[in-house]
């Protein structure tokens, strides 16, 4: 690896993939630093600003220095786009024999074995006639892909709710006693994976795996050489995830819906079964309905005040423990039975265990709500210990970068957080001329972001900035009540001025439709919340304008948040400096990251939160952003964009 850099310069066919920006010195060092970790078995911390070409960076040294590769990505588009465009030309350009593969998890497969019983059963199936046309659809596409993989099939979303019947998932899959086991897309999947000597997969797939041994990610890493983190930004969320236990009524009743198929075919003469499947998801239902509202997180101190709740969980119990003894006798009966006695088993446990599970200063127990289940969980406070553990299991490389990692440079943040306190940390600045390509915008007047008049004045201010991009923007949210809000002041602010700028709103299709749609019409403003903040890339002029309506500070209510905040402080540590504030720029250093994406782009940045002026942490906040121009003057704006116009 010493002749790294003269290799680049050498290579013809790379470095014409690889050049354009003013990029290079930084990607040739970034790539040298990355091919020194892999070469010492090191770990490497590595943010690299927007342009800096930092997937060539990493993928350029991985491959050359042989041996097997693993690159988890944060998005399933980042892991498609790898997969399918970057690994290729950079396989040509080094003329590199390596074999590549594409790992997701296994509800991105059809399952044999569900598709046909779902086929075979439609009248007890509960599916409704779109889905029967759907579901037509699969069965002729499982007839002829080589892999199986949903995405291969864009007559049918993949949000609609038939997948979740033609896969399979870790509780319901029969594993090696499954008839259609010799054909399985997944065990398929996972062989080309262990064949290939670089495999790309998900942060969501890796962890899950890690922990629960069950997405093919445990057999690939004994002989890993270098694991790759891409979007490495995402992990402490994932795998604080992963590294808990959750338990959902949504399992519950698809355990339910699962075991009435089940006890048609293979138990019609036990009477009994029906009626308890029916009372397990009662109470399933039930439980959810004891707390209103959705799309909400609760301690457990305030769902223990909640005596509806208690009693519904001790009755789901109840019920729970009936169903899973009647399902152990029946369970010789069929396979299919047999797998729901397994999984009935097993969620009593983790039932039993989140009702018992005594409070410790290692995990926090809380509830999540959605609009149809509960979520009950347990999330470890801190998940450096564990993941330390991961990075000491055998020798090899570890990479982690993104564009946000640090703040003013700084990593302590991220390190500790992730336990990578021995990791090397470097940031290579974007290349891109930001003091001439973009312009910070903080409007003066506007009150505290918890006032009533708040969300009224912040559109008030952001109109003329509309008009003079002409559209043209992203309006970027904390939060979905806020999202709906001003979606409502901006149409009523639009149709009072005469202005015909099409908006668009987060849920009005899928997020890569919304884009399209964005990128065609040329002078749209999509307001969206957080599916908006990150891995959204839109080139040129029809993105000029990025407005972020406050800084976006986790809810400060959010359980375990709350807890960790409290951990910090006992321990006589400052929470807010140590772990509120990083993480908060952090998500706001992603949100701006959508305003200058390429070297020509140029635009605008209005952040309406005043708090990053009046407030002393602010000057740190804005320190850590890209070096744009800064002012507080709406005729700099004006100017900015006639100057762009002109």
């Amino acid at each position: 690896m010493s002749n790294f850099n003269s290799f680049f310069s050498d290579n013809g066919v790379l470095s014409q993939h690889i050049t354009g920006y003013q990029a290079r010195n930084q990607q040739l060092e970034m790539a040298q630093a990355i091919a020194d970790t892999i070469a010492n078995n090191e770990i490497l911390v590595a943010e690299a600003g927007t342009g800096t070409g930092k997937t060539f960076a990493y993928l350029v040294p991985a491959l050359l220095a042989g041996g097997k590769v693993i690159i988890s990505t944060g998005t399933k588009t980042l892991q498609d786009q790898i997969y399918n465009r970057d690994l290729p030309m950079i396989r040509t350009a080094l003329k590199a024999p390596v074999t590549v593969a594409l790992l997701k998890g296994r509800a991105n497969y059809i399952c044999h074995y569900y598709l046909e019983r779902t086929s075979q059963n439609e009248h007890i199936s509960f599916i409704n006639r779109d889905e029967v046309k759907y579901l037509k659809l699969i069965e002729s596409y499982a007839n002829v892909s080589n892999t199986g993989d949903k995405s291969g099939l864009s007559e049918v979303s993949e949000n609609a709710a038939i997948w979740q019947q033609v896969t399979s998932t870790r509780e319901n899959c029969l594993g090696s006693e499954c008839p259609s086991y010799k054909r399985c897309f997944v065990m398929e999947a996972r062989k080309k994976a262990l064949a290939a000597d670089v495999v790309v997969v998900n942060h969501h797939l890796f962890f899950a795996d890690v922990m629960l041994r069950d997405e093919g990610v445990s057999e690939l890493l004994p002989a890993c050489n270098t694991v790759i983190f891409d979007e490495a930004h995402q992990l402490p969320e994932t795998a604080s995830l992963f590294f808990g236990e959750s338990v959902s009524t949504g399992q519950l009743i698809e355990l339910a819906r699962d075991s009435k198929i089940e006890a048609v075919q293979h138990a019609q003469d036990f009477t009994e079964l029906p009626d308890a499947i029916a009372g397990m998801e009662k109470s399933a239902r039930d439980l959810r309905l004891t707390i209103e509202g959705e799309n909400t997180r609760l301690p457990l101190a305030a769902v223990k005040q909640n005596v509806a709740f208690e009693a519904a969980l001790v009755l789901l119990l109840e019920k729970l423990t009936t169903l899973t003894n009647m399902l152990k006798g029946q369970a010789e009966r069929a396979e299919g039975l047999e797998n729901c006695w397994q999984r009935a088993t097993e969620l009593l446990k983790k039932i039993e265990q989140w009702h018992k599970q005594t409070e410790t200063d290692e995990f926090v127990r809380w509830i999540e709500v959605y609009s149809h289940a509960l979520q009950l969980n347990a999330t470890p406070l801190s998940i450096a210990e564990i993941f330390n553990k991961q990075l000491k299991a055998s020798p090899r490389a570890w990479i982690f970068t993104s564009a946000t990692l640090s703040v003013k440079n700084d990593f302590s943040h991220y390190n500790q957080e992730m336990g990578l306190e021995t990791a090397q940390s470097i940031c290579w600045e974007s290349p891109f001329d930001f003091s001439n390509q973009a312009l910070l915008y903080v409007p003066s007047g506007l009150p505290e972001p918890n006032s009533r008049e708040y969300t009224e004045q912040l559109v008030k201010a952001a109109l003329p900035v509309l008009q003079a991009s002409q559209g043209r923007a992203f309006f970027l949210c904390t939060s979905l009540r806020a999202m709906q809000r001003i979606h409502e002041l901006l149409q009523d602010a639009f149709e009072a001025a005469q202005l015909d700028y099409p908006i668009l709103v987060q849920g009005q299709g899928a997020r890569s439709d919304m884009l399209d749609n964005f990128r065609k019409l040329g002078n749209a403003v999509l307001i969206g919340s957080q599916s908006f903040w990150e891995g959204v890339d839109v080139r040129g002029e029809a993105l000029s304008l990025v407005i972020i309506d406050k800084l976006p500070f986790a809810p400060p209510d959010d359980p375990v948040l709350s807890a960790r905040i409290d951990k910090i402080n006992k321990e006589g540590r400052n929470a807010f400096m140590e772990y509120q504030l990083p993480r908060t720029v952090i998500n706001l250093k992603q949100g701006a990251g959508r305003l200058i994406r390429d070297e020509t782009d140029r635009g605008v940045l209005m952040i309406c939160d005043p708090r990053i002026i009046t407030k002393s942490y602010g000057k740190r906040i804005w320190q850590s952003l890209p070096p744009m121009k800064r002012t507080r003057e709406l005729v700099d704006v004006e100017a900015f964009f006639q100057a762009s116009n002109d």
